[in-house]
């Protein structure tokens, strides 16, 4: 099978319908909007969300919720994560960004307590749980939180 002999499953394909073309054509005249009215004129026809007058579903319903507009973007890692490099290498935002780690910049990085390491490492973040610092200095690594 080539791509040239691809051809669509019968019946899923129908031709589109040419309106006001003639009598004949089962569409003309009127072109299917009927005789007159708000919707067989140009433009005619309600607005998204208008329900004949009766309040809309979106001024029904009550606002809901908050966005902080001050909120900070925190990236979490894991120490799991950190296994990638070498002992003593220092790991900081841009190596973790290289690293592809953290997909992107944000406003800062936690370090969090799931996984094991026994090597040590330098890690510069910007927050740390306690669990997380604990493992880190018995594997005899240091932490920076700048």
């Amino acid at each position: 099978m080539r791509l040239n002999e691809l051809s669509p499953a019968k019946g899923s394909k129908s031709p589109r319908k040419r309106l006001g073309r003639g009598p004949g054509s089962g569409t003309g005249k009127t072109a299917g909007k009927g005789h007159k009215g708000h919707k067989a004129r140009s433009g005619g026809g309600v607005r998204p969300g208008f329900e004949g007058g009766q309040m809309p579903i979106q001024r029904r319903l009550p606002k809901v919720g908050f966005t902080n507009i001050f909120k900070k973007d925190i990236a979490i890692i894991n120490i799991r994560d950190l296994l990638k490099f070498e002992s003593g290498s220092i790991v900081d935002h841009d190596l973790l960004i290289s690293s592809g780690i953290v997909k992107r910049r944000h406003d800062g990085i936690k370090l969090l307590a799931q996984g094991d390491i026994n090597y040590s490492l330098t890690i510069k973040v910007n927050g740390v749980s306690n669990g997380a610092r604990a493992k880190i200095e018995k594997a005899g690594g240091k932490i920076e939180v700048i």
